[in-house]
């Protein structure tokens, strides 16, 4: 039993660690393609990423990518594909942030209603996708897809003057009303930037995935759908209320999404809003295995690229390289998780086979003996 664990162990590790490494390799001959040097780049990158400043903008960064990343793996646990989180997040954000400026209670008060006010837009919202799909048999990935489109155009609407917009002292930008600076998220000291210290809720919000996951009934019924449904139907489960439970879940974790960036950095929500993390959560997901420490390293990780090629295009390289690592590393994790997983199924097949070949040989001799 305890071989079998070991081997789970570096089979799962394996898998990541082999996409980062062809995913670096093929990013070395696209850029060998361009005519760069492709040590020097990475050198660059590297030397960058590992400044105190640049540290502090990876933590900052993974705190709201990690959150996107759990926000995806509660759906994918589920067998669920919750392609609608980045409209899940940004209509979350959008009402917590008109909430906030519209109230002037005392911060003790008001953050934990903005943020349960997020968590409640976030469920809701993901939570029609669920119901769709028991009701009408409609597949997550349409719904979601068409709900992005949606909250994209409500938040258009409603960002108005007169509206719930406010337009600023300089008459230049829309946004909502700013959040009143007692309602400001805590910040940990650095230098030369703080650290956000909305990093200790998404830190809380991934102890509590693994724990419901993997310590309670309703995590394992999740898990049991996921991985057959009509077997997890047969034990008692009801499978229906399991995908609308668990898009609510993954939505309320959506809503967490934009409360960094708004709590600790912007105060308000406009349109220069960050778009397109529930995305990044998808590859995040799947690069952490949808396991809570792997989604931590995947999103310090999409960080340290974020961070390191920006530095890169200031020395001139091209701005598309970001895109090209993040897209080879996405495919790759794809691939090499499909090639570790049917080695581990034939390593694993080979071993029963040992093992009946073991009995059947002491079969033989136990009856020779007679």
């Amino acid at each position: 039993m305890k071989k079998f664990d070991k081997d789970r162990l570096l089979l799962g590790i394996a898998a990541p660690v082999l996409a980062i490494v062809v995913a670096f390799l093929v990013t070395a001959l696209v850029l060998a393609a361009t005519g760069k040097e492709p040590f020097s780049a990475f050198g660059i990158m590297f030397d960058y990423g590992l400044k105190a400043d640049s540290q502090v903008y990876i933590l900052n960064k993974g705190t709201t990518y990690y959150l996107a990343g759990l926000a995806v793996a509660v759906g994918f646990r589920m067998n669920l594909f919750n392609i609608g989180v980045d409209g899940q997040y940004r209509l979350a954000a959008f009402f917590a942030a008109a909430l906030g400026g519209a109230l002037t209670l005392p911060g003790v008060l008001q953050i934990p209603l903005i943020i349960l006010t997020a968590m409640i837009v976030g469920a809701m919202w993901a939570g029609i996708a669920g119901v769709l799909k028991v009701t009408r048999g409609v597949s997550e990935v349409v719904s979601t897809i068409m709900l992005n489109a949606i909250a994209t155009a409500i938040i258009g609407y409603l960002l108005q003057q007169g509206r719930l917009g406010h337009l600023d002292q300089a008459g230049t930008k829309i946004s909502t009303k700013p959040i009143p600076e007692s309602s400001h998220f805590f910040e940990i000291p650095t230098t030369p930037t703080p650290i956000w210290g909305f990093i200790v809720i998404a830190a809380l919000a991934g102890v509590a995935y693994w724990f419901v996951l993997s310590r309670t009934r309703f995590g394992f019924d999740l898990r049991t759908v996921g991985q057959s449904g009509s077997a997890a139907q047969a034990s008692g489960v009801n499978v229906k209320k399991m995908v609308v439970t668990s898009m609510v879940i993954s939505g309320a974790m959506a809503g967490l999404i934009g409360m960094p960036t708004l709590l600790n950095d912007s105060y308000e929500y406009s349109g220069d809003f960050p778009i397109g993390i529930g995305f990044t959560g998808i590859a995040i997901a799947l690069l952490g295995r949808n396991h809570p420490v792997g989604i931590a390293l995947g999103a310090l990780l999409w960080g340290f690229l974020e961070r390191g090629t920006g530095k890169l295009e200031f020395e001139g390289y091209d701005k598309e390289i970001v895109g090209v690592i993040q897209g080879v590393i996405v495919l790759c994790v794809v691939i090499a998780y499909e090639v570790v997983r049917r080695y581990g199924i034939k390593r694993q097949q080979s071993k029963v086979g040992e093992e009946l070949a073991a009995q059947a040989r002491n079969s033989d001799q136990q009856e020779v003996s007679a």
